[in-house]
């Protein structure tokens, strides 16, 4: 029902008078007597007995009056929860999404960060290969997605994140360690791959193409899937890898991993945060974006 209408009608039966009514309301008297004809109408009966020198509700009246008086009170309190939503300390959940690079690298400090500066904040991290995360976000499924390439599709909307850097990471004592090294070189050494559809996949096969070597001229004999995998078993001697240096910062420091470069190869990427085309974002992850911004940034 038009709240406009319940409140002229409830105003007219407590003063008694569609002028005090209109007073009280800030509007003429016409308005005031026009949204009450109008809920007359389509109720279909009589609310308000205009006989005498004071306007009296029927007996309907007195009916709709007690739940108008109640609808009114929970707009007010809808109202009142809208606006302290909008205010005051974060509270709330952060449901998001990450492929397995991000996932591994920044993102879980920045979001055990935020949690901590936000105690009323729940968050919910999923993590998979950049292709599952994009269909969660379009399915709305998913507010945020976090992933290492921007894959085109209709109902997501790509911006940029943070950056990350490709290295090729070698066993210590690698004939690559600490080298640029040729394509040539590349092809002549056992690969090892992270599983199709991972972000830094999708890189370094673009960058690859561009010079003109496509997955398959390269001496690939693991495809391990995950991140992690892939650094367990360069480190164990197994072959070498494209991979985040972030996500590998600890192990270069240790000596338990060298790095290399590949002559020719764009080796930075843009981890893009995807989100819905078309959807509002929430208050908590407005918040979570630029905070997690500035702390990468930093």
């Amino acid at each position: 029902m038009d709240t406009r209408q319940l409140a002229a009608f409830c105003a007219v039966v407590e003063r008694r008078s569609f002028s005090q009514a209109a007073e009280r309301l800030g509007i003429t008297q016409p308005a005031v007597s026009l949204q009450v004809r109008a809920l007359e109408k389509r109720l279909g009966t009589q609310l308000l007995d205009r006989s005498g020198r004071r306007v009296e509700p029927t007996e309907a009246g007195w009916q709709l009056y007690r739940g108008a008086q109640r609808m009114l009170a929970l707009e007010g309190q809808i109202l009142a929860d809208v606006a302290a939503s909008s205010e005051g300390e974060l509270a709330g959940d952060l449901v998001l999404g990450a492929s397995t690079g991000p996932a591994a690298i920044a993102l879980p400090v920045a979001l055990c960060e935020f949690q901590r500066a936000n105690p009323g904040v729940r968050v919910f991290l999923s993590v998979s290969d950049t292709q599952s995360v994009v269909e969660r976000v379009a399915a709305r499924e998913l507010e945020l997605g976090i992933v290492g390439a921007a894959r085109r599709h209709r109902g997501v909307r790509f911006e940029p994140f943070f950056s990350d850097q490709i290295i090729l990471a070698c066993p210590p004592g690698h004939r690559f360690a600490g080298r640029t090294v040729s394509l040539d070189e590349l092809r002549r050494d056992r690969l090892i791959l992270m599983q199709e559809g991972a972000g830094v996949r999708q890189i370094v096969e673009d960058a690859l193409r561009r010079q003109g070597v496509r997955l398959r001229d390269l001496d690939v004999r693991l495809e391990l899937g995950l991140q992690e995998s892939v650094r367990r078993a360069v480190e164990a001697g197994h072959g070498v890898t494209f991979i985040s240096r972030t996500a590998v910062e600890a192990d270069l420091a240790a000596g338990r991993l060298a790095e290399a470069a590949v002559e020719g190869l764009d080796a930075r990427r843009e981890i893009s945060l995807a989100s819905a085309t078309g959807r509002a974002r929430t208050r908590v992850a407005g918040a979570f974006v630029e905070f997690a911004r500035e702390l990468l940034a930093g």
